[in-house]
C-alpha cells in the first residue's frame, strides 16, 4: 500500500490530550485554554480569508491604546478571542493589545479559573488591506494572587513563568505555533475537516541563517550598533554566505515565522522616535522569545534576555531582537561595542 494511505492525521486537539501528562499540575484546564484559542482562531480566519467580499476591510474610526488606528478586522479579532476566552471557563482575566485595562472575566464559569492571558489580537493589521499575511500572538500565565479581584500582578510576570505561547499566522495557509516548555509543534488549518493538523512537529530554528529582517527606512534613527550590525550583513564573504537577504514583510509574525523555519534575525530596535522600542513585551515579544528558545533559538532586547525583563506596566515596550542564536549573539555583541544602553 502506498505510504501516503497509511499516514496517520493528528489534530490539535488530539495532541494536546496526548500532551496532557506534561502537565499534571493543569488537571486539563491548560489543554482546554489552548482549545478555545484554537477555536477563535478559525473563527477570525474565516473572516480573514472573506475579508476583500465583505464589508471588513479598513478602518474603524477609532485608535487603540497605543494610539494605532484600528482596523475593523482587529476589532472583530478582539472580540472573537475575548468570547472564546471568556465562555471556555479556563482564564480568569486577558490583557490585549486593543483595551488599555486588562479584563476581568466575572462569569461563574470562570470564577475559579487559574490562568489568565495576553494577546495581540491581529498582529500587522496594517497590512490588512493590501492582502498580506497577519497574525495572532498569545501567551498565558498561572494566576499568582490568591482569590478576588484579578491583581495587575498577575499579568507583570517574567516570560520565565510562561504556561504556554503561541502565534497563529494567517497567510497562503494558516498555521497555529505554540510550546508549552517542551519544544514546539506547527499545525496547519486543513479547510476539507475544519481542524488543525500536526505538521511541523518540533521545530527547530537554524543557529544562522542568510536573512536579516528590519526596517531599514529607519536606519538613520537606529543605534549605532545596529548600524553597524547591517553593515557586517551586506558585506560580501563567502565563508559566512553573506551578504545576506533583507526581508521585511512589516508584520511581527509572519517575519517571525519565516525566519524560525528558514533561520535568521529580526530585529526592532530603540529608535530616536520610540526610544524604549515599540513592540510590547507581554503579548508581542514574550510569547515569541520563549517559542524561539524552546527551538533552539535566541531573544534579546539588544544587551540580554528578553525573558528575564521584570514588566512595569500592560503595555510596555521593548527594543527586540530574535532568531538564529549565532545571529542574535553577534548583534548584541555589535551593540555592546558600539552603543550605550
Amino acid at each position: 500500500m502506498n505510504s501516503i494511505y497509511k499516514r496517520s492525521v493528528v489534530t490539535l486537539g488530539q495532541f494536546i490530550i496526548e500532551r496532557q501528562a506534561d502537565f499534571p499540575y493543569a488537571k486539563g484546564e491548560l489543554s482546554r485554554l489552548l482549545r478555545d484559542i484554537g477555536i477563535a482562531a478559525k473563527i477570525v480566519n474565516r473572516e480573514v480569508n472573506k475579508a476583500g467580499l465583505a464589508d471588513i476591510l479598513g478602518d474603524i474610526g477609532s485608535s487603540n491604546v497605543q494610539g494605532e488606528e484600528q482596523k475593523k478586522l482587529d476589532v472583530f479579532a478582539n472580540e472573537q478571542f475575548i468570547s472564546a476566552l471568556s465562555s471556555g471557563g479556563e482564564c480568569c482575566a486577558i490583557a490585549s493589545e486593543e483595551n488599555e485595562e486588562m479584563i476581568q472575566i466575572s462569569s461563574d464559569v470562570s470564577k475559579n479559573a487559574r490562568y489568565v492571558v495576553c494577546i495581540d489580537p491581529l498582529d500587522g493589521s496594517s497590512n490588512i488591506d493590501v492582502n498580506v499575511s497577519i497574525g495572532t500572538i498569545f501567551s498565558i500565565y498561572r494566576r499568582v494572587s490568591l482569590s478576588g479581584t484579578i491583581q495587575l500582578s498577575d499579568f507583570l510576570q517574567k516570560g520565565t513563568e510562561q504556561v504556554a505561547a503561541g502565534y497563529v499566522i494567517f497567510g497562503s495557509s494558516t498555521m497555529l505555533v505554540y510550546t508549552t516548555g517542551r519544544g514546539v509543534n506547527g499545525f496547519t488549518l486543513d479547510p476539507s475537516i475544519g481542524e488543525f493538523c500536526l505538521s511541523h512537529p518540533d521545530m527547530k530554528v537554524p543557529k544562522t541563517g542568510t536573512i536579516y529582517s528590519i526596517n531599514e527606512g529607519n536606519y538613520v534613527h537606529f543605534p549605532e550598533g545596529v548600524k553597524q550590525y547591517i553593515k557586517y550583513c551586506q558585506v560580501e564573504e563567502a565563508a559566512t554566505k553573506r551578504p545576506y537577504s533583507s526581508r521585511y514583510i512589516g508584520s511581527l509574525v509572519a517575519d517571525f515565522h519565516r525566519n524560525l523555519l528558514k533561520g535568521g534575525i529580526y530585529i526592532y530596535p530603540a529608535t530616536a522616535k520610540s526610544p524604549k522600542g515599540k513592540l510590547r513585551l507581554l503579548y508581542e515579544c514574550n510569547p515569541l522569545a520563549w517559542i524561539v528558545e524552546q527551538a533552539g533559538g535566541k531573544a534579546s532586547d539588544g544587551y540580554g534576555r528578553i525573558l528575564d525583563i521584570q514588566p512595569n506596566s500592560l503595555h510596555q515596550r521593548t527594543p527586540f531582537y530574535i532568531g538564529s542564536s549565532e545571529m542574535v549573539k553577534l548583534a548584541e555583541e555589535y551593540m555592546a561595542r558600539f552603543s550605550q544602553k
